[in-house]
């Protein structure tokens, strides 16, 4: 992991133009949170999570979830944060809370230099063309199931490996998320 937050960082040190953007995409439990955290911490870049921004329940159809990368709101992602951080203006959003299954208070977000969206589908095609940088984190199968039961539990992580994983592996392969992004790790 530290080996992939100095390349980051060194990316931010040298990048000259601002806003940079950079995406943080991977499979779920290989450390994007925690990386983002990280460069926070680092650099003092704003992190706004992708996790903030899945299907409302009326959203959620078969269609919809047919879609390779259709399980986040990637339309509204693009329209509430993407487009106003691209310009480098300040903006609101409402997350979107997993336990009520509804959107939350609106928060606001003030332009900073360079942002980090971390999460599954940020690098999604809708979002592709507006980042300066995209990294993907990977993990090894058996050690993202040990870490989704500590993290989530034994019953969510049956959930997880049936319906979240599917998804996030047809959204991959579908677009060649990996293969695109300028760092990988491991």
């Amino acid at each position: 992991m530290m080996d992939i937050l100095w390349k980051i960082a060194e990316r931010i040190q040298n990048y000259e133009k601002f806003p940079l953007l950079i995406a943080v995409d991977g499979r779920c439990a290989a450390g994007k949170t925690t990386l983002a955290a990280a460069l926070r911490e680092r650099t003092g870049c704003q992190v706004i999570h992708m996790d903030n921004f899945f299907l409302r329940p009326g959203q959620r159809t078969e269609q919809r979830l047919q879609e390779p990368g259709g399980n986040v709101d990637y339309e509204r992602f693009l329209e509430e944060v993407m487009l106003p951080l691209s310009r480098g203006e300040g903006f609101s959003y409402r997350a979107f809370d997993c336990r009520k299954m509804e959107l939350a208070d609106a928060v606001r977000v003030e332009p900073r230099a360079v942002t980090v969206v971390e999460g599954s589908y940020s690098c999604h095609p809708a979002l592709w063309d507006y980042y300066s940088l995209h990294v993907f984190l990977d993990i090894e199968k058996e050690e993202q199931f040990q870490r989704i039961c500590l993290r989530n539990g034994n019953q969510a992580a049956a959930r997880f490996r049936e319906l979240w994983i599917p998804l996030e592996e047809k959204y991959f392969a579908a677009y060649r998320i990996r293969e695109r992004c300028e760092l990988t790790s491991p």
